[in-house]
C-alpha cells in the first residue's frame, strides 16, 4: 500500500482510507465490520475515518472494537463532530473517545461545514474550535480539520475565517471525483489552495456511494484511479464487503498516476453526465445533510448573539 504525507503535519498515511459510514450500514453486521477493519490494517491501510453521528454512534463503536488488541497504534484515527458550540463539541468529542476506546484521536474534524455561517459559529469565542483547542492541549487529539460536501465557495470561506482567527487547518475533507471536475468543483477551486498552504487533502465521494456508477459512463476503477492521481493525501472510500476491500487494496498497491492524456479522456467521457450535478446530490439536495435534519447536533447559538438579539428586542 503506497504511503503519502498528510500536509505539513508530516504524518505518513496510506493513500487509501477506510470510510466509517459503511461500517454501520444495516447490511454490514458487526462481525463483518470488524473483519473489514482487521483485514484493511493487515493489508497496509492505516487511515481510518469515522464520525460522531454515523448510525447513532454504531460506526464508532464497531471501529473501537476492531482497534483493540494493539491495532489502535497501527492506524491514524480520524473522527468528526457536528457541534458548533463549545459545550456541544466537547460533549461529542468525549463520546467519540469512549466509543472508539481510545484516549487520543489523531485528527478531529468539524463535520458538515455546509453553510456560510458555520465557520463563524465554529470560531466564536464560545464555539467548537475553542473546545478542540482545549482538547488538543489536554492530549485528547493531535490535529484539527473540517469537512464539507456542498459548495467549494464555503470551503474557501471557511479557510478565510480560520485565517482571520490566526488558525490554519491541518486537513480538509471534500468530494473529489471525475464528476466533481465538471460541477461546483472542489478539485478546481479548493484543491490548489490546500496544496499551496500544505494542508492535508482528504478526498471523499469518488464514487458517491455508487451513485456515479449509475451514470453508466465510468467504472469503479476509473473513479479510484482518477482521484488518486490528484494531489490527495488520502482517498477515503466506503467498504461494505471483503470484495470491495480487495478492489481498493489492489488499486492502492498497484497504483501509478494516470498520464495527462488518460485523465483528459476520462474527463471528456464524464462531462455530459456530470454537467448538472444530478449524480452529486450531496451538492444539489439536502438528502445528505445530516445536520439539516438534526439541528440539535449543532448545539446552542452563541450567548453573545442571543444577548445582542435580546437587546434589540428579538428572540432566539
Amino acid at each position: 500500500m503506497i504511503q503519502r504525507t498528510l500536509g505539513r503535519t508530516g504524518e505518513k498515511v496510506s493513500a487509501i482510507g477506510i470510510g466509517g459510514f459503511h461500517l454501520g450500514l444495516p447490511s454490514v453486521d458487526e462481525p463483518l465490520a470488524i473483519r473489514i477493519v482487521h483485514a484493511a490494517i493487515d493489508r497496509g491501510i492505516t487511515f481510518m475515518d469515522n464520525c460522531w453521528d454515523y448510525h447513532d454512534g454504531e460506526s464508532e463503536r464497531r471501529m473501537g472494537k476492531a482497534l483493540q488488541d494493539g491495532r489502535r497504534d497501527r492506524v491514524f484515527l480520524m473522527t468528526k463532530i457536528d457541534g458548533r458550540s463549545k459545550a456541544e463539541a466537547a460533549r461529542q468529542l468525549d463520546e467519540s473517545l469512549r466509543r472508539l476506546g481510545t484516549d487520543r484521536i489523531d485528527l478531529v474534524q468539524h463535520h458538515e461545514v455546509i453553510r456560510f455561517e458555520d465557520p463563524h459559529r465554529i470560531f466564536d469565542p464560545e464555539g467548537a474550535n475553542a473546545a478542540l483547542l482545549e482538547a488538543k492541549q489536554a492530549g485528547k487529539l493531535r490535529y484539527i480539520g473540517f469537512t464539507g460536501h456542498k459548495d467549494p465557495h464555503i470551503h474557501l470561506h471557511t479557510l478565510a475565517v480560520g485565517a482571520a482567527h490566526d488558525f490554519r487547518f491541518d486537513a480538509v475533507q471534500m468530494p473529489l471525483s471525475l464528476f466533481d471536475a465538471h460541477y461546483r468543483s472542489f478539485g478546481t477551486q479548493v484543491l490548489p489552495r490546500l496544496v499551496e498552504q500544505e494542508i492535508g487533502v482528504l478526498g471523499m465521494k469518488c464514487m458517491a456511494a455508487g451513485i456515479l456508477l449509475e451514470s453508466g459512463v465510468v467504472t469503479a476503477e476509473e473513479c479510484l484511479r482518477y482521484a488518486l492521481t490528484l494531489p490527495v493525501s488520502v482517498l477515503i472510500t466506503g467498504v461494505d464487503s471483503m470484495a470491495v476491500l480487495d478492489q481498493a487494496v489492489r488499486i492502492g498497491e498497484t497504483f501509478t498516476p494516470l498520464e495527462p492524456d488518460a485523465m483528459q479522456a476520462l474527463l471528456m467521457k464524464s462531462a455530459n453526465a456530470a454537467s448538472t450535478g444530478l449524480y452529486e446530490p450531496f451538492k444539489t439536495t439536502s438528502l445528505f445533510d445530516g445536520t439539516a435534519g438534526n439541528p440539535n447536533w449543532l448545539g446552542e447559538e452563541s450567548e453573545r448573539v442571543k444577548k445582542l438579539m435580546a437587546a434589540l428586542g428579538g428572540a432566539l
